[in-house]
């Protein structure tokens, strides 16, 4: 199963955001740190139903932290390894 770093953070008065730093735009929002991890789960399955062309291949967590666009932002952030949830129409 492929999985996808992850960086969390949360700021006073905000939910939890998920982002992906190897698949630029997809993001996610929830109110509990659980919570976020699902949705980020369900944002990964549609984006690549939804992907045109070849799906980011995902890094590792040292490549990320060592790439120094993202460096920064791993600093404060909670880091987790989520695989994209499978197509949410096939479980219906």
């Amino acid at each position: 199963m492929i999985h996808y770093i992850a960086l969390i953070h949360k700021e006073p008065g905000s939910g939890y955001g998920v982002s992906f730093p190897d698949v630029p735009g997809v993001i996610a929002v929830a109110d509990t740190l659980d919570a976020s991890l699902a949705e980020g789960a369900v944002a990964l399955g549609f984006a690549l139903e939804d992907w045109e062309g070849a799906f980011p291949v995902p890094r590792s967590l040292d490549e990320i932290r060592a790439d120094p666009d993202f460096a920064a932002l791993c600093a404060d952030a909670v880091v987790a390894a989520i695989a994209p949830l499978a197509a949410v129409n096939e479980a219906a």
